[in-house]
């Protein structure tokens, strides 16, 4: 059984649906004439009518504030430390054993 592929809708798509939603046509009527769910013309519309302009930012840029910003950079950083640790550690295991193919003596 194939997974079913996600589907994309870019801002324009999305804010016209909102527009149909708002000039009065129901939920129903919308995602019937451009193959979407209901649930979905809603969702958009509570997203629209809470974060406006900002609403549908795209592609995982979420509009976070400044010190989300920086508790999300700072997780980055430390799971980079995290890695560099971890092969650090491996190279010196592999330098205390004395192994010669590895030093070069």
């Amino acid at each position: 059984m194939s997974k079913r592929e996600r589907r994309k809708f870019d801002k324009a798509f999305k804010t016209m649906a909102v527009e149909l939603q708002l000039s009065g046509k129901t939920s129903t009527e919308i995602g019937s004439e451009l193959g979407i769910g209901p649930d979905l013309v809603r969702r958009w519309t509570r997203e629209f009518k809470s974060d406006g302009v900002k609403s549908f930012p795209g592609n995982g840029n979420m509009n976070h504030s400044s010190e989300q910003k920086e508790i999300l950079a700072l997780k980055k950083a430390l799971k980079e430390s995290e890695i560099e640790r971890e092969i650090l550690k491996k190279a010196v295991g592999i330098f205390s054993r004395g192994d010669s193919k590895y030093i070069g003596s």
